[in-house]
């Protein structure tokens, strides 16, 4: 179960550098009364840069969490790609989640997308699960696997990524035994 009652990121990245790169991904799990609170600024100052930034959340029971994201495009960073985006699976109705993606553009030849979505577990492809004969725990880990999968594949070590998977099995069993 939760360890903290609220968690706080900031993440404060300058690319001023001529091709320099940034890549965001984060993932986070709340229940009970937990706050998970991010805020990103991406910050393009000179051109030909790139960031891209994915954000995933999983709520269950009263969790709350906020994603408040920011990309800065400056009026020297021509030829900028920014993509941000934040995904959110709420697994409860108590959940709450406030997303904020942003961009503030001062450059004319960019290519910049940001997006937020906000969800339930697919009940069609949970029944599908189930009338296979696999269980609701274990339906439900596969899905909340599947939905995290975007951001648990960046993950280079294989130690660390079945670590990351396994907590993310033994949390949802916790919950739904």
């Amino acid at each position: 179960m939760p360890e903290a009652d609220l968690v706080r990121n900031n993440l404060n990245i300058a690319l001023d550098g001529k091709h320099a790169q940034s890549n965001l991904f984060g993932l986070y799990l709340a229940a009970d009364h937990q706050l998970i609170d991010n805020h990103t600024l991406v910050d393009h100052r000179v051109a030909e840069c790139n960031s891209n930034e994915h954000y995933k959340g999983v709520l269950l029971g009263n969790a709350k969490a906020v994603f408040n994201g920011k990309i800065f495009v400056q009026k020297d960073a021509q030829k900028t790609n920014a993509f941000q985006q934040n995904n959110n699976l709420l697994l409860s109705e108590k959940a709450v989640i406030d997303s904020k993606p942003q961009l503030e553009i001062f450059a004319d030849d960019v290519k910049c997308s940001h997006g937020a979505t906000v969800g339930s577990l697919n009940a069609e492809a949970l029944f599908y699960l189930r009338s296979r004969g696999i269980g609701e725990t274990t339906a439900r880990n596969l899905l909340v696997n599947a939905f995290a999968f975007d951001i648990t594949n960046k993950i280079k070590s294989l130690p660390l990524k079945t670590h990351i998977e396994k907590l993310i099995r033994n949390y949802m069993s916790q919950l739904y035994d």
